[in-house]
């Protein structure tokens, strides 16, 4: 930890998205390798099963850290986003805010911005998100419903962004 600590900013950010590239490196390859033993449909599940899990871990996690409260509302939901592993490599944005909701958009993710790419297919990656930002969503407040806006295989997916949500606080 003494060599950590010794490190500049720079360093440290940089050192953070190169760990954030090594994790999304990990989880892809993982993806892969069970897709090519079990087909795609059994990766998507065995995807999804995952996500429920990690995604709470995370979300928990990033509220003790940044010091999030228990049920913090749309507010605290925002700030938790922002603190994501994946928010440091991917373009996120929140828009069309009310009081009651706001609409979370991916409008670059580097996963599918290098399937694009390559001219391959985007990932269908609807049902895992489903999973993984309802289950977010909750462990930062049980009172936020989450709904899929559009996210592969959605046809307006790919163009203006990625992926949208819209989360909505419930009184």
């Amino acid at each position: 930890m003494e060599q950590i600590k010794a490190l500049d900013r720079e360093t440290l950010e940089a050192m953070l998205v190169d760990f954030a590239k090594n994790w999304l490196a990990h989880d892809g390859l993982w993806f892969q390798a069970v897709e090519r033993s079990e087909g795609m449909e059994k990766a998507i599940q065995f995807d999804a099963e995952a996500w429920e899990m990690f995604t709470q871990i995370e979300a928990r996690r990033i509220m003790k850290l940044h010091g999030i409260p228990e049920n913090p509302g749309l507010e605290g939901l925002k700030k938790a986003l922002g603190y994501r592993l994946y928010a440091v490599l991917n373009k996120q944005e929140i828009r069309n805010e009310t009081e009651d909701s706001f609409e979370f958009y991916m409008v670059d993710c580097r996963v599918q911005s290098a399937r694009k790419r390559k001219q391959m297919p985007l990932f269908p990656c609807k049902s895992v998100g489903l999973v993984e930002y309802a289950g977010f969503a909750k462990t930062i407040d049980s009172r936020i419903e989450t709904e899929c806006i559009g996210c592969p295989p959605d046809p307006q997916a790919g163009q203006e962004y990625y992926c949208g949500w819209r989360f909505t606080l419930k009184r």
